[in-house]
């Protein structure tokens, strides 16, 4: 919401500067996000005249201009390109520093084609008043030289921008804005009644409402022999400063309403409407072109102002081209109205038009402001447009309903904290339209037609806070009492948090899907049957529930392949269901990678291919395990996994046999075909809830960070084992050596072939060891090497390659 503060200044007597305002409208709930000031962006700038101008001696559409600054020295040498630059002109000059906001530059002293210009002659378009770009500005011959141009130019009117929030629809016009300030003690408001107007003959249009329900109220009035056209200069520099357009009288009149006083309005060319209006729902396949120039198909649920020739007008939101009104206009029809506010937000959002009157009669406007508003327009109109008024023609109510609240006036201690003695209450709402009787413990309060949005004792409450000053209200501490405070998240909410933060740390990007998904996914993935098929799905491809995540991240994969990303990690932590028990409901992450989306960089790796594999699948699962608390040590990788992966590159996470963690792996080559996406592609599956809980050991010691001052060591081993023999196997050996000395132990290498028996494979570790008391000799690694062979051996019947 935008308005001037001379706009505001017609509705609220006031000294105070546009700073302080700005930050009491803050304070009282109605946030300004920016105030924007010419006067101050365009101080630099200055009325200056050309003495001469003449032709570049090296361009031929540059001029070489003498400009008198008015400063009283030397005339500035300024190398110009308008086409209108003369001898003569009165513009506007930019010296040396000053920023140009039109080009977002910081101008400076330069060298155009071998001569130097000191400063700029500017256009409208560099000062960011217009849009005009064609030449240099032309002022007029008795322009002040030397003379701020902003100050001459009457740009010294800043332009406050309020983020207004849903429930203050009486503050979409300037008036409930410039009520609520009067009320916080910065001026005195300004509420003129406002005067009937008498009709000199009934109007000869009458309305029919069909549905009560979509159209509450409607008021319409007649005026006859207006002379339309281009609106006074107050009316067009009211719309212009807030980024509005004039387009003529009639129109501008509207406009001004709806910032004015948050009543929107709609006129129609009376010679254009044909027979009586009538309010109704559309009928299915009706179309309107409306006045942005776009044809909409209308339905049954959109609610519609028509008359003999079809629709006219979209109730509420906008108009239609075929009735609006041109400078050919003579006769017109006002029409102010009261519409169903979900009616007015289902159509927006289904015909995707975004106008002011949406804006306000979805969030609801003031009933009793019906007339009123319409005579205020019609008042307007006959002061800029002439005319003669017809009788109003009203169908419907022209109020709303009252509201009177019982409020106990400890309610804002209660509620707040703070003590507010009664008068002060008192005169607060009834500063903002309140009427308060009574002056008990319990007072009578009723509420003003324009503020839909007081419904409660809470809601005084509030409105009684914010005006006395939310700053007022003392920092209470929360008691903590004497015991710990219990967590306020879950463990399974903490192990999604991790997780997530485990994935994205893996280079992985998060993705949400639906969760739902075709039955023959859902069978694909769930053993092969669909264990929740939905009654009503939104479409033939979302029918049943997912019992597993990468059937989305699959296709959302393919999606970025198909439009030339084909190198993606992606990663989900969500919902699967496995059956219609609450427990068969169960958090799982998983993550997929296609393409060179390795995980692998510059790490040290046996493959040595950057083009994802299992491995890295292997390793995004134990990431995300690793950060959701599970006991690592215990975990246990058995070849093989789900049927949806490839039976030679896949594993199963397990602690023991009853616990299944989840399966990592490369996609089945079948499964792939079957989600129509190109392969090959790696993935995981893990349900964060059975990781089992950690055991809680009792302690009064406190918890200490151990980091070593000495160098970790690193030496690598290379074993013949069997094939049968797992890698895992051997790292557990080398692990249980020393597990306080031996901080890590990985595998970075496998290799069958040349050189080994068919029947034998080479399995290389690099094994790190951590001193915490001193450097650690060669013979005391050579010692600790010793050992590690001798426990591979024993386990394993690995000998040293």
């Amino acid at each position: 919401m935008k308005f001037s503060l001379s706009w505001l200044k017609e509705h609220l007597d006031t000294d105070e500067v546009v700073e302080k305002l700005a930050d009491k409208l803050t304070m009282i709930g109605l946030e300004v996000e920016n105030i924007e000031d010419k006067a101050k962006a365009l101080a630099a700038f200055s009325i200056a005249r050309v003495i001469s101008a003449e032709q570049h001696p090296n361009a031929d559409r540059l001029r070489v201009c003498m400009v008198d600054t008015g400063n009283g020295g030397t005339p500035v040498q300024v190398v110009c390109g308008a086409p209108n630059a003369r001898a003569g002109l009165i513009s506007v000059f930019s010296p040396p520093g000053t920023y140009i906001p039109g080009k977002d530059i910081t101008l400076g002293i330069g060298t155009i084609r071998g001569v130097e210009s000191r400063g700029m002659l500017c256009s409208a378009a560099e000062l960011q008043i217009s849009e005009d770009h064609d030449g240099i500005l032309e002022l007029p011959a008795d322009a002040p030289v030397g003379a701020a141009y902003a100050q001459w130019a009457g740009l010294g009117d800043p332009v406050l921008e309020i983020n207004l929030t849903p429930n203050r629809q009486d503050c979409a016009g300037v008036h409930g804005i410039a009520r609520d300030l009067a009320a916080a003690d910065m001026g005195k408001f300004r509420d003129p009644a406002i005067k009937a107007i008498k009709g000199e003959f009934p109007c000869p249009v009458k309305v029919t409402v069909e549905d009560e329900s979509l159209c509450p109220g409607f008021a319409l009035r007649l005026v006859r022999g207006v002379k339309n056209g281009p609106s006074p200069e107050w009316l067009q520099k009211r719309l212009t400063s807030i980024g509005l357009r004039p387009i003529n009288a009639l129109v501008d009149i509207t406009n001004f309403m709806t910032y004015d006083r948050g009543r929107p309005l709609h006129v129609f060319d009376a010679a254009k409407v044909r027979g009586h209006l009538t309010v109704r729902r559309a009928r299915d396949g009706e179309t309107l072109q409306a006045l942005d120039g776009r044809t909409y198909t209308l339905d049954s649920q959109v609610c519609v102002i028509a008359d003999e020739n079809g629709v006219e007008s979209l109730a509420g939101i906008m108009g239609g081209e075929a009735s609006g009104c041109s400078d050919a206009t003579t006769d017109v029809l006002i029409e102010s109205a009261l519409w169903n506010e979900i009616n007015i937000a289902q159509t927006g959002r289904k015909l995707g038009i975004n106008s002011d009157a949406r804006y306000r009669f979805e969030r609801g406007v003031d009933p009793a402001f019906m007339v009123p508003g319409l005579e205020m327009a019609t008042q307007l109109v006959m002061e800029i447009c002439g005319g003669t008024p017809s009788e109003n023609v009203i169908v419907g109510k022209a109020f709303g309903d009252e509201r009177v609240i019982d409020f106990p006036t400890t309610e804002v201690k209660r509620l707040a904290g703070i003590d507010v003695p009664f008068p002060e209450m008192k005169r607060i709402l009834s500063r903002l339209g309140f009427m308060v009787a009574g002056s008990g413990a319990v007072v009578k309060v009723a509420v003003p037609s324009w503020r839909s949005d007081v419904h409660g004792k809470a809601d005084l409450v509030e409105e009684i806070v914010r005006i006395f000053g939310v700053d007022k209200v003392p920092m209470t501490p929360f008691e903590r009492g004497d015991d710990a405070r219990k967590p306020v998240l879950k463990p399974i909410q903490l192990r999604t948090r991790r997780a997530k933060r485990a994935l994205a740390a893996h280079g992985m990007v998060e993705a949400v899907t639906w969760s739902f998904i075709a039955k023959p996914n859902a069978e694909l993935f769930g053993g092969g049957k669909s264990e929740l098929a939905l009654a009503n799905p939104i479409a033939s491809d979302m029918s049943d529930m997912r019992p597993s995540l990468l059937p989305g991240l699959v296709a959302a994969a393919q999606s970025n392949a198909d439009r030339g990303f084909s190198d993606v990690a992606l990663f989900e932590v969500g919902q699967v269901f496995r059956g219609d028990r609450p427990e068969d409901q169960l958090t799982a992450a998983s993550g997929v990678r296609h393409g060179f989306a390795s995980s692998q960089g510059l790490g040290r790796h046996w493959s040595g291919s950057a083009v994802a594999d299992a491995l890295d699948a292997k390793a995004d699962a134990f990431a995300a395990l690793a950060a959701a608390g599970a006991p690592m040590q215990a975990l246990q990788i058995v070849p093989g996994g789900a049927p949806w992966l490839h039976p030679g590159r896949s594993g199963t996470i397990q602690i023991g046999p009853q616990n299944l963690l989840g399966y990592f792996g490369e996609l089945h080559p079948r499964v792939l075909e079957a989600l129509r996406a190109d392969g090959p592609m790696v993935g995981f599956e893990i349900i964060l809830d059975r990781i089992p809980e950690a055991k809680q050991k009792p302690t009064r010691a406190k918890p200490v960070l151990e980091l070593s001052a000495f160098q970790p060591v690193s030496r690598d081993f290379a074993f013949i084992v069997e094939r049968s023999v797992k890698a895992g196997d051997i790292v557990r050996a080398a692990l249980g050596v020393d597990r306080k000395l031996i901080t890590a132990v990985t595998v970075f290498d496998v290799y069958e072939g040349k050189g080994i028996d068919d029947s034998k494979k080479s399995v290389a570790i690099a094994v790190t060891m951590q001193p915490r008391e001193k450097t650690m000799t060669d013979q005391e690694i050579e010692a600790v090497a010793t050992k590690i062979v001798a426990e591979v051996n024993k386990r394993t019947g690995g000998v040293l390659r």
